[in-house]
């Protein structure tokens, strides 16, 4: 075998899942191939299997990292494309309840690209990789198993050419990261495996998005302003700058959400008086008065998933699942990508070991790291008196917590720093429960801002100077 733990690899589908799945599995596999329905080698742009591309995309900072670990350099790659990058905490403005969390330099990096830009730069670097194949237009119909279905050895496909009869590829280890769509509890049942148990919070979410021209230093150094849902105010926003258009201008995005049906409007003057709703003038004031560059956009995302494969008594071997298509949590906390990233990387630590992943161990290490995750969104969601879902002591404790935390950081930078550390799934939350932490909370939470902007500061008020980086 010359060192490689099987001969083939197939990765069921090619979005950014499917190709940090196939960086994890180059050096342990002769051959590498990613399967999918839509057009991949050379594309740039958005794809068909990704009508999400279009709306605000964020990694967190954990998977900013985690995606320097699998592709060393991507970071200066893209943003030598023009990707915005900066701090996490000093150059974008969070605001909670219409306040704005102090900002601070955290020394974590914000890498602000656009879906589209990173997956066509991820896929560049696959492609270049001299075992790895890409095969296009093609249907997943199903997995093929050996006699006694206790082992996964193929995939029924069906090319989309015309004329093209259903074929069966054979490999060694099958991995399926089509996504939140998945249907790998349906075909695990069609070979006789029990149903897969599924953790579920319906929150009812719908995002629009809209991009504009803006003059390129329309908010200084900041590169976004990020309005966080709450109970008192459940509207939220992400206003970012994104790509240069000349010069001087540069494209930027709004994305609007709203959850448990209240979505903003896709007709022009009904996203702007979505936008004028917002606990914070600062982003409706920004675009009032902007060129727009395209009409908004809707997305609709009904409820948050967490399919527990590792509860499983069985399951069959040659098999994996990963990204989206086990967990899918709310978007608008931007954990998606960054759990990918970081469960890839478990993933390649099991392939170091030269054997092939065991599963339901596998799942059971991915478990406990999505179940970190998977709290921090769910006490966030569970916080809206609207959405239904059990709320145990520990989930009120977190909640109200954390508001008190977040109310506390408008006047005290570390807390921001604190938070955003948890939230970008660097740090356990247990982090915030320091008692030195919990001392500045409770001094901090009830007084008034203490930040009253900066003289001259016309268009976006709040912006710090980039001298609070040194």
């Amino acid at each position: 075998m010359g060192g490689y733990i099987g001969d083939r690899a197939i990765v069921l589908g090619g979005s950014i899942g499917g190709l940090l799945a196939a960086r994890a599995l180059k050096d342990s596999y002769r051959e590498v191939l990613i399967i999918d329905r839509d057009e991949m080698v050379g594309v740039t742009g958005a794809r068909r299997s990704t009508p999400h591309s279009f709306h605000a995309q964020a990694l967190l900072a954990r998977g900013q990292q985690a995606l320097e670990e699998l592709f060393p350099g991507i970071t200066a790659e893209l943003s030598a494309a023009g990707v915005p990058t900066g701090d996490i905490g000093a150059d974008l403005r969070w605001l909670v309840n219409g306040r704005q969390m102090k900002q601070t330099y955290t020394g974590l990096v914000c890498l602000a690209a656009p879906r589209t830009i990173m997956e066509s730069h991820l896929r560049a670097r696959v492609e270049a990789w001299p075992n790895v194949r890409f095969q296009e237009w093609t249907d997943i119909l199903g997995l093929e198993a050996n006699a006694d279905r206790s082992r996964v050895i193929g995939v029924r496909v069906l090319r989309q050419a015309a004329g093209s009869n259903e074929e069966i590829i054979k490999g060694d280890l099958i991995l399926d990261s089509t996504g939140r769509g998945s249907r790998s509890p349906i075909w695990l049942k069609e070979l006789g495996y029990p149903e897969v148990p599924e953790d579920k919070v319906k929150i009812g979410l719908g995002y629009a998005t809209r991009h504009y021209r803006l003059p390129t230093d329309y908010l200084g150094h900041n590169l976004a302003i990020v309005l966080a849902p709450t109970p008192a105010h459940p509207r939220g926003a992400i206003f970012a700058r994104e790509t240069p258009l000349s010069d001087t201008d540069s494209r930027y995005l709004l994305t609007l959400n709203g959850v448990m049906g209240d979505h903003p409007p896709t007709d022009p003057e009904g996203f702007l008086e979505f936008a004028r709703s917002l606990p914070n003038p600062d982003i409706y004031n920004a675009i009032k008065d902007a060129e727009p560059l395209d009409d908004p956009v809707h997305f609709r995302f009904p409820a948050s998933r967490w399919r527990r494969y590792e509860k499983m008594s069985r399951f069959p071997a040659g098999y994996l699942v990963m990204g989206d298509a086990v967990h899918s949590p709310n978007p608008v906390y931007a954990q998606p990508i960054t759990i990918t990233a970081v469960t890839t990387l478990r993933l390649l630590k099991y392939l170091e070991r030269g054997v092939e992943p065991n599963p339901l161990e596998f799942f059971k290490h991915l478990g406990q790291y999505i179940d970190i995750a998977w709290d921090i969104t769910t006490a966030s969601d569970l916080a809206h008196p609207g959405i239904e879902g059990t709320r145990s002591l520990k989930y009120r404790f977190m909640t109200g917590y954390i508001g008190r935390l977040r109310a506390a950081a408008v006047n005290d930078g570390s807390l921001t720093g604190d938070f955003l550390r948890v939230a970008g799934l660097v740090d356990r939350p247990e982090k915030l429960m320091k008692p030195s932490t919990v001392l500045k909370v409770l001094l901090n939470s009830s007084r008034k801002p203490d930040f009253k902007g900066l003289p001259g500061q016309a268009r976006i008020p709040g912006a710090l100077e980039p001298s609070v980086r040194q």
